[in-house]
This record gives C-alpha cells, sequence and structure tokens, in this order.
C-alpha cells in the first residue's frame, strides 16, 4: 500500500470547500491572495508526490489574486484541465505530440469559468485525448491522494487529485465517457456529469455525438451547485430547465431503480456491489423507494461507442495539425491512441450507422425515465480503482481497451444519450479506499440530482481523507 498523503492545514484554505473559502474572502477573514498564496504553497508540496500538475501558471494567479474580481467564487483558486483552450498556456491534451504554443486567448469553455471568479493556479494532468480511465502516461503517472499506488481516475485524475488533496477546493474537468464521474469515484469526490449544451460547449460541439461535457470536481454538493448557479449567469440553455440557485435538500420521496450490473459488462465486482447496496438502503431511510431495476440497452452499444472512441482517435491522429496547431507530430503518440486510430480507420465504412444509433440514444434515454423510475442507481465502475500500471501505458493496446470497457460499464451511457449524471462517494472498498455510486436522470434533471445528492450528504456525511487519515498530512 502506498502512502496516504493531503494537504489540509492550518493556513487561509484549512478545510474549507469553494463556498467556504468564497464566503471568507467576501466577508474580509482571508484575502483572495491568501487564498491562491496557499494553494500555491500546497501544489508545491504535495506534486511532486501526486505528479498532477501539467503546468503551473502561478505568476498569473497571484497577479489576478491581487484584481478585484467579481462572481461566486471570486478569488477562489481552481485549476483547469489540460484539454481546453487558456489564454497564455499550450493545450496539450496529455499529449506529446501536440505543439507547446500558447493558445492567443480563451475558449468558450475557460471564459465561462473564468467568469464565476474563479482564480486557476495551473493545468491538471491527463492521459493521453482522455482515452482511458487512469491519468497515466510516458511522462507523467497522477496518483491518488487516498493511496499512491492507485489511480486517481481519468480522464480528469490530475483535477481530482488535486481537489481529493486539498490543494485546490474546485477544479474543472470534463466527461466524454465517464471522466469526471470516474475520478471522483476513485478520489470520494462530487462529480457532475451535466446534460448535453448546459455549458458553453468548446471543441466537443463539432463532434458528430457530442459526448464531452464540461463540469467541476469539487468536494460538496453545495460547491457543483454553486457552480451551475453562477455559470447560467453568463449562458442559460433555453431548452433546458434552470438549474438555479440549491439551498435545500430534496423534500419529495422518489422512485428510484437500482441497478447493480451493467447491461454491457461483466458482473460487478462484491465489494462495489456491497457499497452500492448499502447507498440504496440508505435512501430508503430517507423515504424514497429503491427497486430492481433492467435498462433496456441494447448490445451493440458498447461496439457502437467504442468504435466512436476509435473514430475519434483515428481522426484526431490523422488531422492532428489541422486540428491542434502546427507542429502536432503523430510520431509522438501513445501505444493506446496508435491502436485506436488503426481500429477507428478500419471501421470508417461503418461510421454512419453507428453514429446513427449513438445519436438515437438520446430519444431513447427519454422513453425510457418517462416510462421508468425518476432516477437509477448504479456503481460508478464496476470494479474498484485499479492499482497503477492496470490502464499504464505499458499494458498492450488491446489489453488496455478490453480492460477499460469491462470498467466503464455503466457511465457511457449517459454520455451516449445526454443525460445527466452524479456521482457521490458512496463508501469505501476493503482497502478503506473511495467507491462511488451514480444516480442518472433524464435530460434537464440536474435541479433534481443535486438536490438528491444535498440530501444524502446532509444525513450521511462524506468521508473526508483529513478525518479518516489525520496522520497523512506531508
Amino acid at each position: 500500500m502506498g502512502q496516504r498523503v493531503h494537504a489540509f492545514t492550518d493556513d487561509a484554505l484549512g478545510g474549507l470547500d469553494a463556498t467556504g473559502v468564497a464566503e471568507a474572502i467576501a466577508s474580509g477573514s482571508i484575502s483572495a491572495n491568501e487564498a491562491v498564496e496557499a494553494a500555491i504553497a500546497r501544489a508545491e508540496k504535495l506534486n511532486p508526490t501526486l505528479d498532477a500538475l501539467m503546468r503551473d501558471d502561478f505568476a498569473r494567479a497571484r497577479r489576478r489574486a491581487g484584481e478585484s474580481r467579481t462572481g461566486a467564487f471570486a478569488g477562489v483558486p481552481a485549476a483547469f484541465k489540460d484539454n481546453i483552450p487558456v489564454a497564455g498556456l499550450p493545450m496539450t491534451e496529455g499529449s506529446a505530440a501536440f505543439p507547446r504554443t500558447p493558445h492567443q486567448k480563451n475558449g468558450a469553455v475557460a471564459a465561462q469559468y473564468l467568469a464565476t471568479g474563479l482564480i486557476p493556479i495551473a493545468t491538471t494532468t491527463m492521459p493521453e485525448f482522455g482515452w482511458t480511465c487512469s491519468t497515466e502516461s510516458r511522462t507523467f503517472t497522477t496518483r491518488n491522494p487516498w493511496d499512491t499506488d492507485v489511480s486517481a481516475g481519468g480522464s480528469s485524475g490530475g483535477s481530482a487529485a488535486l481537489v481529493a488533496s486539498g490543494v485546490v477546493p474546485i477544479a474543472h474537468g470534463n466527461d466524454g465517457g465517464g471522466s469526471v464521474r470516474i475520478p471522483a469515484a476513485a478520489c470520494g469526490l462530487v462529480g457532475l456529469k451535466p446534460t448535453r449544451g448546459r455549458l458553453r460547449l468548446g471543441d466537443a460541439g463539432k463532434m458528430p455525438v457530442r459526448i464531452v461535457s464540461d463540469s467541476v470536481l469539487a468536494r460538496s454538493v453545495r460547491d457543483v451547485a454553486r457552480f451551475y448557479a453562477e455559470a447560467e449567469k453568463t449562458y442559460k440553455n433555453r431548452t433546458l430547465p434552470a438549474i438555479g440557485r440549491i439551498e435545500r435538500p430534496l423534500e419529495r420521496p422518489l422512485r428510484i431503480g437500482l441497478m447493480l450490473d451493467s447491461p454491457v459488462a461483466p458482473a460487478t465486482d462484491p465489494q462495489v456491489r456491497t457499497v452500492v447496496e448499502t447507498f440504496a438502503a440508505s435512501l430508503e431511510a430517507l423515504g424514497h423507494t429503491v427497486e430492481p431495476y433492467a435498462v433496456n440497452v441494447p448490445q451493440f452499444f458498447a461496439d457502437d461507442f467504442s468504435r466512436y472512441w476509435q473514430f475519434l482517435a483515428f481522426m484526431g491522429s490523422s488531422q492532428g495539425e489541422k486540428l491542434f496547431g502546427k507542429g502536432f507530430d503523430a510520431s509522438k503518440l501513445e501505444p493506446l491512441t496508435v491502436e485506436l486510430a488503426r481500429r477507428g480507420k478500419a471501421s470508417l465504412p461503418k461510421a454512419p450507422l453507428y453514429i446513427a444509433r449513438l445519436l438515437a440514444s438520446s430519444a431513447a434515454s427519454r422513453r425510457e425515465f418517462r416510462r421508468g423510475p425518476d432516477v437509477v442507481l448504479t456503481p460508478v465502475l464496476t470494479a474498484p480503482t485499479p492499482e497503477l500500471g492496470f490502464l499504464g501505458p505499458e499494458v498492450d493496446p488491446s489489453v488496455h481497451f478490453d480492460r477499460l470497457l469491462d470498467l466503464v460499464g455503466f457511465t457511457p451511457l449517459a454520455n451516449a444519450s445526454g443525460a445527466p449524471a452524479i456521482s457521490l462517494p458512496a463508501g469505501v472498498d476493503d482497502r478503506g479506499l473511495p467507491v462511488g455510486a451514480m444516480l442518472s436522470a433524464t435530460h434537464g434533471a440536474e435541479r433534481l440530482l443535486l438536490e438528491l445528492a444535498l440530501q444524502v450528504e446532509q444525513a450521511h456525511p462524506f468521508e473526508r481523507i483529513q478525518d479518516a487519515f489525520p496522520g497523512a498530512e506531508q
């Protein structure tokens, strides 16, 4: 077993979540400068162990902290995942193949996040292109602060490691197959994949099937809710019900469908099953009706989603310079990307069929929720978070991809359909490491999920790393 590390200490950030830090800055009990300096000091202390920073933005963060800022998170230190355009920084998507040319301006996603008042101190690590659910590459290995021998999840693993360890209270992530929910589950965090189109779209808006949604990873439900309420001030998708401010937990009973096994993956590991069953019992104790549920997912879904991942790998690899800028060097791509691209090229003749079927999953999901439960409860992963190396760059790409598909039997459904889903800390496995439960609902139902999550959190506060392992501070 590896180290258990965190940065929670008696500085300006203390043990506060992002909302707590924002309130402390607004009241004058701490300054934005003090919050940012504390985050930088924590990053410098822990990153040699966690390997979660892609590149720091400390100097600019310090300048921003000295400026007047507005927004619900004014002055709160945060971080951006390394796959959105951020002015003054290169975007490399975790890959050695990308040019290191700084972007001239912020993309739509970064602009919307900055409008909330957050101050990013760095960009964070991710596996190349986000293809896998462990943040490992040939140049870095991001470690889970709960156990440094274990994966932090992926692809938003760098952001998750920083938030879980207390370096920053909130960080950007995005989710194209579980990439927010999986690291949230691995690191004991809250991670919401919103309805497609809820936030401004970056390059994900150009995909044939827009599977990627941007979001945040946080240690509390109220932080996630506050972020979305604030983000709606700069962009509100008129085709979706507004989320608005969420100040109280859910106050009505729901019908919750419990699905312990994925329709497209092997049976769920007994450890994970036990944690999710206990979580289901806690929902029943809160007055909800929980009943077994089986979603109607065609068997070809897993193949369709896999082929679509491969299609995207082929497009990114073959058109890298056009998509990502002069200097893109495909010879530096990692073996998994190369193998996915090879398969994607081979299956191009089938692309119209699998893209059409993935697009049709949106309507199918809406129909399923109209006649089914209000919310569906599942595990996030089919097994406990793996140790580092299980999905590492040295694993044969075909073996890697098979292992990946077996693990992520639940999360891609919401990416294809565009429906929202949230990962919550549900308990721990036999190693004492976090296990996540996922709550899914129909399109536009983020408010319902967040109110339910807040109810769960208030009834059963999530275990914190600094409480579970009080002697782990570095």
